[in-house]
C-alpha cells in the first residue's frame, strides 16, 4: 500500500491526469448471419489527442486494431474507417500529423470463417499525446456476437488441455530446500555497484549544460535570499535532498508493476516495440546534443512549475527542484534510459533501479549542498563555454552507439538476422571515428566555435577514444573468442555472427534449446544438466558467457562434463497453435501462453519462482537438484560451485539406489 501511495503521489506531482487520457468504448451491429460491423470509440480527455491510423514514417506508432484467429476463424472486408481528423504541424515530431480530438470513432466490418464464432477480441495499440508527455497503450477488446449464449462459457478459462500443458511444465524436483539458498555474489555489494553506476552517470550529468549553469546561479540565489547564511545553507540542502527524493520516486512505479506480475519488468525490456522506441528517443536526443534543434519545457508547464515554487517556503523548494528535473531531461533522460534498461533485466530490477536512480539523484544533490557550506568555492568553478558544447556533443555521439544497443536487442529478441555481431561493432567503430574526427577540430557542428588550439583535458580524451578505436578493430574479425571482452554484454552474442558457423550456442559449445530434448540427452550419457535461464537481450547473461564460460577451468568443465539446456525467456517466436495454452497464475490471472519465451519464462517461475536471467541450475536428468542455484558472479565461485554439482553427480551415481536420499 505505501508503494502505491508514493506511486500515486508521483503521477499527481508530475500534474498527469489522474484517469486515462483515452477510454473506449465499443458497439456491434449485425449485417447478416455472418458479417458484422465493429464500432470502437475513443473518448480523448481535453488537451490530449489520439493519432491516427494513417501516419508517415519516423512519426508517432499509428492506432492500430489486431484480431484475435485472423483468417482463420473471420476476415476483414476492407480497411478500418476512422472519422475525421485533425491535421496539423506537431512540435514534438516536427512534421505534419493527423490525431483527433475530444472523441474518435472507427468501423470495421469482418465477415466469420466460422458459423459457430461466439466472441471476437484482439487488441487496440495507440498512442496519444498532449503538450507535455505521450503514452503508448494495448487496450484489449471484446465483442459478444451471440449474446443469447452464456458470457461465462465466452470467458478466458484453464481448459482440460491447457491443464494438462501446465502440469506438463511442473517438474517433480527433488532438494527443493537448495532452492532457498541462493550463490549469486553478495546483493548488497551488488546494490552498492549500482549506486556508484548511478552517481557516476549523475556526475557526468552534472557537466552537461543542462545542469552545470544552475549550479552556481541556484546557490547563490538561496545564499543571498536568506535573512542569514545558516537559513541559506538549509534551504540549499533542502533543494538537494529534494532533487534525491524526486528521482527515487521515478522508480517507485516500477515497484508497483513487479508486484503485480513478477514477468513484467522482463517483458517490458525484452519487447521489440519499447527497444525500437528506446531507439527512435536515442537518436532523437543525440541529434539535439549535436545542435540540430533543442529540446524544450513547454511553456504551459513551466508557468506552472515557476508560480508553484513562487510560493515560498518548503513547497517552493520542491517545486524548484522539480522544475531542474524536468528542464534537465534533455540530457539525464539517456543515462536514465540505460540505468532502466540494464535493471529491469534482472532479479529484483526495481530495487536495483531505485539505488540506480538514488545514486544518480546523490550525484546531482551534491554540488548544491557542499557549495553551500563552502560559497567561496563557487569562484573556482569554470565558467561556461566552448568547452560544454564538447561535453554535450561527445555526448549525443555515446547516445548515438546506446541506440544501437537497443536497437539490438529488438534485432534479438525478433530474430531478424540484420544486426549481427560485426556489423553491431563496425557501427560504433565508425561511431567512435566519427567521435575522433570531432576532437580533432575538423569536424564541426551548428553551435561549435572554430578553436585554434585544443585542451589538455581534450587530447587525453582525444587519446582514449584512439585507443577505444584499436581496440574495436579485432571485433570484426572471424575468430571473437577472448575479444572485446571489457564490452561484453553489449555488442550481441559472439554465435550470432555474419560467419558460418556449426553451434548456435555460446562459445561453440554443445547445447539444446528445449527442456525435454536435453534431458534425455543426459539421461542417456549419464551426465548432470546445466539448465542456463538466458535471454537474448540480456546484459549479464552476455558477460557471464564471454567473461566466465571462456575461461579454460569453465570451458573444460561445461564442454565435457554437462549437458547445457538454454532456455530463451525472451524469445518471441510463435509456439505453433496445438502447442498454445492458457496458464493460471496462484492469483488467479490467466494468460496465455503463445510465444517460446513465454513458455520458458512460465517454466521458470513455476519450478523455481525466479524470473531473473542469468539464472543457472544445476540438476540431474530425473530433476534433482545438486547445489544451490547460482545468477551472475564471478569466475571463481561459478568454477567452484560446478565442481560441486559435479562432485555430488558422481557420488549419486555409485549409490545403489542412486536417486535415493
Amino acid at each position: 500500500m505505501i508503494k502505491k501511495g508514493f506511486f500515486l503521489l508521483f503521477f499527481w506531482t508530475l500534474g498527469l491526469q489522474a484517469q486515462e487520457p483515452v477510454v473506449w468504448t465499443t458497439n456491434l451491429e449485425k449485417i447478416t448471419d455472418m458479417e458484422y460491423l465493429l464500432i470502437f470509440k475513443a473518448s480523448v480527455h481535453p488537451k490530449w489527442h489520439l493519432y491516427s491510423q494513417n501516419l508517415p514514417k519516423d512519426g508517432p506508432l499509428p492506432t492500430e486494431f489486431v484480431f484475435e484467429g485472423l483468417d482463420t476463424a473471420l476476415e476483414l472486408l476492407g480497411k478500418t474507417e476512422e472519422s475525421k481528423t485533425v491535421t496539423a504541424f506537431d512540435p514534438i515530431f516536427e512534421m505534419d500529423l493527423s490525431w483527433f480530438e475530444g472523441e474518435a470513432t472507427f468501423r470495421q466490418k469482418i465477415r466469420l470463417l466460422q458459423p459457430e464464432l461466439v466472441t471476437v477480441s484482439g487488441e487496440i495499440n495507440f498512442q496519444a499525446c498532449d503538450d507535455k508527455i505521450c503514452i503508448f497503450r494495448s487496450e484489449p477488446f471484446r465483442f459478444v456476437l451471440d449474446p443469447s449464449k452464456s458470457i461465462s462459457k465466452t470467458q478466458k478459462t484453464v481448459d482440460p488441455e491447457s491443464l494438462k500443458k501446465s502440469e506438463a511444465l511442473e517438474l517433480p524436483l527433488k532438494n527443493r530446500q537448495f532452492l532457498n539458498l541462493n550463490q549469486s555474489q553478495n546483493s548488497d555489494n551488488h546494490l552498492l555497484n549500482l549506486f556508484l553506476l548511478g552517481f557516476i552517470g549523475g556526475f557526468i550529468a552534472l557537466l552537461t549544460p543542462c545542469i552545470f549553469p544552475m549550479i552556481p546561479l541556484t546557490v547563490s540565489f538561496f545564499l543571498k535570499q536568506s535573512l542569514s547564511k545558516s537559513k541559506g545553507v538549509g534551504r540549499a540542502l533542502i533543494y538537494g535532498f529534494f532533487i534525491l527524493l524526486i528521482y527515487i520516486l521515478m522508480s517507485l512505479p516500477f515497484h508497483f508493476l513487479d508486484e503485480l506480475d513478477p514477468q513484467i519488468l522482463n517483458t517490458l525490456s525484452t519487447n521489440i516495440v519499447m527497444n525500437l522506441i528506446f531507439f527512435s528517443v536515442f537518436v532523437f536526443f543525440a541529434f539535439s546534443f549535436f545542435g540540430y534543434y533543442e529540446l524544450t519545457l513547454p511553456s504551459s508547464w513551466g508557468n506552472r512549475s515557476d508560480a508553484a515554487s513562487a510560493g515560498g517556503g518548503v513547497l517552493g523548494i520542491f517545486f524548484m527542484a522539480l522544475t531542474l528535473a524536468i528542464v534537465s531531461f534533455s540530457c539525464t533522460g539517456p543515462i536514465l534510459g540505460s540505468l532502466l534498461a540494464s535493471s529491469l533485466t534482472v532479479e529484483g530490477g526495481a530495487d536495483q533501479l531505485t539505488m540506480g536512480m538514488a545514486g544518480f539523484g546523490f550525484a546531482l544533490a551534491l554540488p548544491f549542498g557542499l557549495l553551500a557550506f563552502f560559497p567561496n568555492a563557487l569562484k573556482s568553478i569554470p565558467k561556461s563555454g566552448g568547452w560544454m558544447t564538447k561535453v554535450k556533443v561527445t555526448l549525443g555521439f555515446l547516445e548515438l552507439a546506446l541506440a544501437l544497443k537497443f536497437l539490438s536487442n529488438a534485432d534479438l529478441v525478433g530474430n531478424w538476422g540484420i544486426l549481427k555481431r560485426e556489423i553491431f561493432v563496425g557501427l560504433w567503430l565508425v561511431i567512435a571515428i566519427l567521435l575522433f574526427v570531432y576532437l580533432m577540430g575538423w569536424l564541426r557542428f551548428p553551435y561549435d566555435v572554430k578553436e585554434t588550439k585544443i585542451s589538455k583535458g581534450q587530447r587525453f580524451f582525444t587519446f582514449l577514444v584512439l585507443m577505444f578505436i584499436f581496440y574495436l578493430i579485432p571485433g570484426l574479425g572471424k575468430n571473437q573468442d577472448g575479444r572485446l571482452t571489457l564490452l561484453s554484454g553489449f555488442p550481441p552474442p559472439v554465435f550470432y555472427s555474419v560467419y558460418p558457423s556449426d553451434s548456435e550456442c555460446p562459445l561453440g559449445l554443445k547445447c539444446f534449446k528445449d527442456y525435454e530434448t536435453g534431458r534425455a540427452y543426459a539421461e542417456a550419457e549419464d551426465k548432470p544438466i546445466l539448465l542456463d535461464f538466458t535471454g537474448w537481450a540480456c546484459v549479464n547473461c552476455r558477460k557471464m558467457e564471454e567473461n566466465v564460460w571462456s575461461r579454460p577451468e569453465v570451458f573444460r568443465l561445461l564442454n565435457e562434463e554437462f549437458v547445457i539446456i538454454s532456455l530463451y525467456i525472451d524469445d518471441r517466436k510463435e509456439l505453433p497453435k496445438a502447442l498454445k495454452f492458457n496458464f493460471q497464475y496462484p492469483n488467479g490471472k490467466i494468460k496465455t501462453i503463445k510465444t517460446l519465451g513465454e513458455k520458458w519464462a512460465t517454466f521458470q517461475s513455476l519450478n523455481f519462482s525466479s524470473a531473473s536471467q542469468p539464472y543457472y541450475v544445476l540438476m540431474t536428468a530425473d530433476a534433482t537438484i545438486l547445489n544451490p542455484p547460482i545468477q551472475y558472479t564471478d569466475t571463481a565461485t561459478y568454477r567452484d560451485w560446478l565442481q560441486s554439482g559435479l562432485e555430488l553427480h558422481r557420488q549419486i551415481a555409485k549409490q545403489p539406489n542412486r536417486y535415493a536420499f
